[in-house]
């Protein structure tokens, strides 16, 4: 797993561009499923066929960006976020384009972080004049975090987690599968969720799922001083009760309650107060989805140092895993 994730972290995706990170997971998977195509949205569409209702497991490719709006004389690029990126967090930090051009952010003069606005970041090549850095970036290029992926011991830290860990899950799963199963189960590696579950709402329309399960990140309350909320590392993956996009189904939800304490799987319970993901937009697609989450707990969501516990991540498997190989019926 760790050798998968440091691939899968490591490539480009910013939302929108998601064409590099899609090769790597097609690469991955294309052995172990019935048929593997790219949809018109550029969603990664992995087929494993069967008899009965249809699953739809679903995890995101894209991660965050920053696009080039504007370059100034001097060669300095003018930026906007893809995603949800915060100005506070960006100053230092170094970005990469796809074409290998690499840089770091800082900011015009403030008296305090407060005043840190969009306006006043700037993204510095190292370039001395606009023609310059035409050379190496275009305006609507887009740079992702230049962050390098890192085992920490019971703990993989880097950029991209979000949702990076959840492809991995949803990968390892499929080369676990054994050849026959209950159902049908399609594995869609979605594109644009940071910018509104785009690729699963085009996804979730042309599949007609029966059910559906995201496979997504979910933050944590176990840091100095962090928001209150009950889920933290190494506790297990969680089972999403509810967030902004959605109030999970109560079906899905017990049959994935059920089948954790079944086969020994510790998760957890989890109510994210502010977030979603792409069963959001899948359970509003035709007459209904019914859809749940299964969410891996991760420190500092939407920053280029994100931490995932291995046992979570492992457990996370070990669940989807069940829930392909269960029996979907009416829940």
């Amino acid at each position: 797993m760790e050798k998968l994730l440091k691939e899968l972290t490591a490539a480009y995706g910013p939302a929108g561009h998601e064409e590099e990170i899609r090769e790597v997971i097609e690469e991955q998977v294309k052995d172990y499923v019935d048929s593997c195509y790219t949809d018109t949205l550029g969603n990664l569409i992995a087929v494993r066929e069967g008899a009965g209702p249809r699953l739809m497991v679903a995890a995101h490719m894209d991660e965050l960006g920053l696009m080039v709006t504007h370059v100034d004389e001097n060669g300095f690029l003018r930026i906007a976020r893809v995603g949800g990126v915060v100005p506070h967090i960006l100053v230092g930090q170094r970005f990469v384009f796809s074409n290998g051009t690499a840089g770091t952010i800082n900011h015009e003069k403030i008296d305090e972080l407060k005043e840190l606005e969009w306006s006043k970041l700037y993204l510095d090549i190292g370039c001395s004049s606009r023609e310059e850095a035409a050379e190496k970036v275009n305006v609507g290029d887009v740079a992702v975090y230049d962050q390098e992926f890192k085992n920490l011991g019971q703990r993989y830290l880097g950029k991209s987690m979000d949702d990076r860990v959840g492809c991995a899950v949803l990968v390892e799963t499929i080369k676990r599968l054994p050849r026959q199963l209950p159902q049908e189960v399609i594995f869609v590696f979605t594109v644009q969720e940071e910018l509104g579950l785009r690729g699963a709402r085009t996804a979730g329309y042309a599949l007609e799922p029966s059910y559906a399960v995201a496979v997504d990140v979910t933050r944590v309350g176990d840091t100095p001083e962090s928001l209150v909320m009950d889920v933290s590392l190494g506790k297990g993956p969680a089972v999403k009760i509810k967030d902004s996009s959605l109030i999970t189904h109560h079906g899905v939800r017990e049959i994935m309650f059920s089948l954790a304490e079944k086969n020994g799987v510790e998760y957890q319970r989890e109510v994210l107060e502010r977030g979603g993901t792409d069963a959001g937009s899948i359970q509003l697609t035709r007459e209904g989805v019914p859809s749940g989450v299964l969410s891996i707990p991760c420190r500092y969501v939407h920053t280029p140092s994100e931490i995932v516990d291995k046992g979570d991540v492992e457990n996370a498997v070990n669940l989807l895993e069940q829930l392909c190989l269960y029996p979907w019926k009416e829940v």
